[in-house]
């Protein structure tokens, strides 16, 4: 199917022609009709799915079309609520790219920065306003932003927004919004607190769901090194030897193992950045930007830094430490098959990550395949097959009961005892 199937509007058609779009994938080729048919949406879908093009072409027509009937200053039509900077600034940047010959003015808001240029970007009046919870609600308090002409309202990475602990902001804004309104919701996965959000917000809504796991890890070449914790910063350095890495994201578990990679790989004249919640939003956006550029061959991220980061051409990832939540694990790797594109996926694992590997390979149904052609292979009974390695962690990894209990209850309303420190 193509775009032109899809009863698209000329200004958006030519723009998506410019970006090199001709074939919607398949939650755009799902939701495009539905929110064009004023339709609630419950979208289940996992970043690197096409996700925000699926909600910004429909809403840009909507507008476009409305905007014949419309004189004054422009007010606040669309809301996007979006949990991190980095997610905002690339769903701002869609709007520009497909709405670039549709006349309308869209802004993002978000914290870390001085609020000015926000402020002065508001006052001129905007269609569509892409924001984080913080900022939102600072600027909505300060009599910047009002709602009360919002027609569409999106909360995207709801699952995200739990994770982060801005639930609260979120319902705090749910409150403003005017009653009548088309909502758009979309989250990766629906543990039950995130239900009831969506039960409550959305009224008889379509429901599309796309890319579970197992097909979203297909189309990714995975390969799993199993290696002594002192050794993995030499095995990183040896697979970055090969020059077919051009780009590679790297992910740690906290900022401070971000930080100490990115030290070794500068010793070795690699070019490489970090990006963690201790840096600032212009460290973080500039070093993204450099990254994209191909100006930085490596960018070590942690999982939040990193969540709804969109980089074309991605050639590889690297686990240089396992998430705590296997789930995590699907999202990293998916960076790398973005849109239909395959990618190569490199894990490297220790002996105290072992339970983790058996939850993500239940998670994707499969076994990762492992190699032993690398110079630091891991000390007897480490590399051995999960079966055979009853042996359980030391006891100060056990407090609280059952590990993996304690990491990940019933219901997925938690993502991992480590994220404190990310």
């Amino acid at each position: 199917m193509a775009f032109k199937k899809l009863e698209l509007i000329e200004p958006i058609l030519k723009a998506l022609e410019e970006e090199g779009y001709t074939t919607p994938t398949p939650i755009q080729q799902q939701s495009i009709p539905l929110v064009l048919e004023r339709r609630d949406l419950l979208g289940c879908a996992q970043t690197g799915t096409g996700k925000t093009a699926a909600f910004a072409i429909p809403i840009l027509q909507i507008l476009h079309e409305e905007k014949k009937h419309e004189t004054g200053r422009k007010q606040i039509k669309v809301l996007i609520l979006t949990p991190t900077r980095e997610l905002a600034i690339q769903i701002d940047e869609s709007f520009a790219a497909y709405g670039r010959h549709t006349g309308l003015s869209h802004a993002v808001i978000f914290g870390g920065v001085s609020q000015v240029p926000q402020v002065n970007q508001l006052r001129h009046g905007v269609d569509i306003l892409v924001a984080t919870p913080g900022r939102l609600l600072d600027l909505m308090s300060q009599g910047y932003v009002g709602l009360q002409h919002l027609k569409i309202f999106v909360l995207d990475e709801a699952d995200r927004m739990l994770d982060m602990g801005f639930i609260h902001d979120v319902k705090r804004v749910i409150i403003k919004l005017p009653a009548k309104r088309q909502t758009l919701f979309f989250s990766a996965t629906m543990p039950p607190e995130i239900q009831k959000l969506a039960d409550v917000l959305l009224t008889n809504p379509a429901k599309v769901e796309v890319t579970p796991v197992s097909s979203t890890v297909e189309k990714i070449d995975q390969t799993l090194y199993f290696v002594d914790k002192p050794n993995k910063p030499s095995l990183l350095l040896y697979l970055l030897k090969d020059q077919a890495i051009v780009t590679a994201l790297v992910f740690t578990r906290t900022k401070h193992g971000a930080d100490k990679v990115v030290k070794i790989l500068h010793k070795e004249n690699i070019t490489a950045a970090a990006i963690h919640g201790n840096k600032s939003q212009n460290a973080r956006q500039h070093a993204l930007t450099q990254f994209k550029n191909g100006n930085l061959r490596v960018l070590v991220a942690t999982d939040i830094a990193a969540r709804g980061i969109d980089i074309d051409d991605l050639t590889h990832v690297i686990n240089f430490e396992l998430p705590d939540v296997p789930e995590t694990y699907v999202h990293r790797i998916g960076r790398t098959g973005r849109a239909g594109n395959t990618g190569i996926a490199y894990s490297f694992c220790d002996a105290e990550e072992r339970e983790e590997l058996r939850d993500i390979q239940k998670l994707i149904g499969k076994p990762i395949p492992v190699t032993d052609s690398h110079p630091y292979p891991a000390s007897a009974g480490n590399s051995a097959p999960l079966q055979q390695r009853p042996p359980q962690r030391p006891s100060f990894r056990k407090q609280g009961g059952n590990q993996s209990q304690g990491r990940r209850p019933q219901g997925g309303n938690f993502r991992g005892s480590r994220s404190g420190s990310r």
